[in-house]
């Protein structure tokens, strides 16, 4: 149990130290993914929406013109500050945040139609909690929406992969694979209706710039991609941007079923915003 808050201080550290770069991401605010989210997810103007670990906020925002209400959560308090400072500069009124740990959501059963989660389930120590805290507050027939980086199924390649991302960003826990998310949701209970996976270019620069990665780092992450496995699997290049890779990125949609699961928790009352 000790490794859950451990995670937490190691996220909050780097991510809020980060918390205007993120802010100004062009990966994390207009990635292919997030807009294919929200078209895939179809989001309805009755609907009250969680963003968790939302980060600066775009996924959240991304929602928030076409639902009733969104509450964007997360550990770190520099990132919600800056959510509630994009809310303000475009005007949505209907946002708000909240503290809130991934693991253990501080919010009362079946609050929700719909529980986003985007570019950070790997930062989870515990993502079969994640899952089953969502289950909980959504209301039946209601949607859990993920977006994370992919592993790799083979298990030495996944290994490197993801020791690779440690490296850059200590509070790096683990990616998972396809078969592993699916096997996680339904365990939970959810049913999966739509999965599919996205290539993303990422700039070598602004990605280690962003975790405040120190030259030697930087020097050992540049070697390492040049190198197998992970050449093969990155594929780095050139561009007219610098140093370039592909990571690919997975969209799933998963439904709660209508019939109302006995919950194993008890109604929580929402914990305090920021």
């Amino acid at each position: 149990m000790a490794e859950m808050p451990r995670m937490t201080s190691l996220v909050q550290k780097k991510f809020g130290e980060a918390a205007a770069d993120y802010a100004a991401s062009s990966v994390h605010a207009k990635g292919e993914s997030l807009a294919r989210l929200v078209a895939l997810v179809a989001p309805q103007s009755s609907w009250r929406v969680l963003d968790v670990a939302t980060g600066a906020g775009h996924t959240a925002l991304a929602f928030a013109p076409h639902v009733a209400k969104v509450t964007a959560s997360d550990v770190t308090d520099q990132m919600l500050a800056e959510a509630k400072k994009l809310a303000a500069e475009r005007g949505l009124g209907n946002v708000r945040t909240a503290r809130a740990k991934a693991e253990d959501l501080p919010f009362p059963d079946m609050s929700f139609d719909l529980v986003t989660c985007r570019l950070a389930a790997h930062h989870f120590a515990n993502p079969r909690a994640f899952v089953a805290e969502a289950y909980r507050v959504l209301m039946p027939d209601g949607v859990l929406a993920v977006v994370d980086n992919l592993s790799p199924d083979e298990p030495e390649l996944a290994r490197a992969y993801n020791e690779y991302e440690k490296l850059r960003d200590p509070s790096h826990g683990r990616c998972l694979g396809l078969a592993q998310w699916t096997a996680l949701l339904g365990d939970a209970g959810f049913a999966v209706t739509h999965s599919e996976t996205i290539d993303q270019t990422i700039e070598f620069d602004p990605w280690t710039k962003r975790m405040r990665c120190d030259a030697p780092t930087v020097a050992r992450l540049k070697a390492l991609l040049g190198a197998e496995p992970l050449y093969s699997y990155l594929r780095p290049r050139e561009s007219d941007k610098g140093l370039v890779f592909t990571l690919q990125e997975v969209i799933i949609v998963a439904r709660k079923p209508g019939k109302q699961r006995t919950s194993t928790k008890a109604p929580l009352q929402a914990k305090g915003s920021a």
